[in-house]
């Protein structure tokens, strides 16, 4: 097709306005990828760590001082987003030893949850996450698993306007309950939402992923690799050649970039107890990103296989 003066004109705009989009990826020299929080801007490396079942390790100081390895590397990445729940066994309090080995770095964001059916029995469980992490306050405390989140949020809205909070949200996975994680994006002014999504659960992306785009709320991914079941299933498979085109040397880098790419992800959790995994998880975010056309070659080569 010719391109006229007109065209290629059209085409410099939507380059440049695309470069100040929500989604759009931002890069400094010697940093990783990032993306702002739609509701303050502030940016974001798109890779985080999350910890579900990896840090599950009790009181064995080995197991924990790998954790903290796992940490020091994620953070010497210029990783910030570390994720926790209640429901994760032991992982808060061996977050919390692995900072406090690790003299507290000031890139943390430190990413938890609030798991109780009980609504009076939030602020007290909030406060004992709290003092597991040995942090001052919490960057972002979440609703997990939609569990009692009507009274949970009010709590949640009450801290932030007290400054004891910086910012609020919800989390599903496995695509369950998509339609209340709809509602409660319509009505509730919450600046994040957790859901699962990867190169073959892609549910999310009909209706919350567009609707977070429009009501400015940032998304992390959970699931990445559905718990290790991807990386498992794939590991004795060849790379397509076409892989080499994104710059990537695995399969994690190649789902990575496919969820990376997509401009409404803030930021992926995938979770490691591996040193590394971290490097190579963290390093998906650097180089050319996929195309349309080439997430959905990815996504559907992964699910042939």
């Amino acid at each position: 097709m010719r391109t006229t003066r007109r065209t290629f004109l059209q085409a410099s705009l939507a380059t440049a306005a695309a470069a100040h989009l929500p989604g759009a990826l931002h890069a400094q020299q010697g940093q990783p990828v990032r993306r702002p929080i739609p509701s303050t801007r502030e940016e974001m490396p798109v890779v985080g760590l999350g910890t579900w079942i990896t840090f599950n390790v009790g009181n064995d100081r080995q197991l924990r001082d790998e954790c903290a390895g796992v940490m020091a590397a994620f953070f010497e990445a210029g990783g910030r987003m570390i994720d926790s729940s209640p429901m994760y066994g032991s992982s808060q309090p061996v977050v919390g030893y692995g900072l406090q080995k690790l003299g507290r770095p000031p890139a943390l964001f430190s990413a938890e949850k609030v798991w109780t059916s009980s609504a009076t029995a939030g602020p007290a469980q909030i406060e004992q996450s709290r003092r597991f992490w040995g942090v001052p306050k919490f960057d972002l405390v979440q609703v997990h698993n939609l569990l009692a989140w009507k009274p949970h949020l009010q709590t949640l809205f009450q801290m932030k306007a007290a400054g004891t909070l910086r910012y609020v949200g919800i989390t599903t996975s496995e695509g369950r309950r998509h339609d209340l994680v709809e509602q409660i994006m319509r009505n509730e002014p919450i600046d994040f939402v957790q859901l699962s999504y990867n190169v073959v659960d892609r549910e999310a992306e009909a209706r919350l992923l567009p609707l977070a785009t429009e009501r400015g709320i940032a998304v992390i991914v959970n699931r990445p690799f559905r718990q290790g079941e991807l990386t498992q299933r794939l590991k004795n498979k060849p790379l397509p050649e076409w892989a080499a085109e994104l710059g990537v040397s695995s399969w994690a880098q190649l789902m990575l970039k496919f969820i990376l790419s997509h401009p409404a992800v803030t930021v992926a959790i995938p979770a490691t107890t591996r040193v590394d995994h971290v490097k190579e998880n963290l390093s998906a975010a650097a180089g050319q990103m996929p195309d349309p056309a080439m997430r959905q070659r990815i996504s559907a080569h992964v699910q042939a296989l």
